[in-house]
């Protein structure tokens, strides 16, 4: 909170205060005013561990990772460390770890080396490949990063409609409801069966017709009423071509209220 006491300087504009102690203004520092040098600390890079500032030293100097000068890159490294020493940083384990294994890599690299020694043998490979396999995963997590995220780029919005009203329109009747229905009808025509054999005039067309005298008028009529058992086998399957052959020319109209229901039938409007 800016108080309004403020001074006024010599050209009779006013001057902010910078602070304010025991209700009074300060525009000056005192001079007597001891600062530690520990009490402010400017952190300018943040590494995530000692790969992230290898990768740093890389990528600022645009050096071939492939290639690494391995030599200047150990004393870079080094000057970053002490510098986070005279800075009285907390240094972890792995940063001292890696300068101990540039240190080798250096060394290494300064034996003379043989004839016989091919690629495989550098002292490099190892650090390289952990260097290839972190950037990948760097860039990763950089990409993921970049996408619109929930509850930051992209919000929710829910609308509430109160006067909203739904309406439920009875579940469509498919050909395997019709045949769990006529499966009991035909349980109970197996009951009539007889060793009688004897040829028996049916007709799907005839059938046609008797099943629309039955479903005359407004009213529906349940499947299972448009069957007569005591025909037999062939009967009931006669009536159900029928009913068949009927609601593909749209004449009769099919209906259930709800799963697994009765199956109800009327003549097409």
């Amino acid at each position: 909170m800016i108080p309004d006491e403020t001074q006024t300087t010599n050209s009779g504009q006013s001057e902010m205060p910078f602070a304010i102690v025991q209700g009074a203004p300060i525009t000056e520092l005192p001079h007597d005013l001891y600062i530690p040098p520990e009490a402010l600390e400017v952190f300018l890079e943040a590494f995530e561990g000692p790969l992230d500032l290898l990768l740093y030293l890389i990528r600022k100097q645009n050096l071939d990772i492939l290639d690494i000068p391995i030599a200047d890159i150990t004393g870079q490294y080094m000057q970053y460390i002490d510098l986070m020493e005279v800075l009285q940083l907390e240094l972890a384990g792995e940063y001292l770890v890696m300068g101990a294994v540039l240190a080798e890599i250096k060394s290494r690299m300064l034996l003379p080396r043989t004839e016989t020694e091919d690629d495989e043998d550098d002292p490099r490979a190892e650090l390289i490949k952990r260097l290839q396999e972190y950037e990948r995963y760097k860039q990763a997590a950089e990409d993921i990063d970049v996408i619109p995220r929930l509850e930051r780029e992209v919000f929710n919005t829910v609308i509430d409609f109160n006067e909203r009203r739904s309406t439920q329109k009875p579940p469509e009747v498919d050909l395997d409801q019709i045949l769990h229905a006529f499966a009991d009808v035909l349980a109970r025509a197996e009951m009539y069966a007889h060793h009688m054999i004897h040829r028996e005039a049916l007709s799907v067309r005839e059938r046609m017709t008797i099943v629309l005298d039955r479903l005359r008028g407004d009213e529906f009529i349940d499947f299972l009423d448009l069957f007569s058992v005591d025909e037999g086998k062939a009967g009931v399957i006669v009536s159900l071509l029928a009913i068949l052959e009927l609601t593909k020319e749209s004449l009769v109209e099919i209906v259930q209220n709800e799963i697994n229901g009765p199956i109800y039938l009327k003549a097409a409007a």
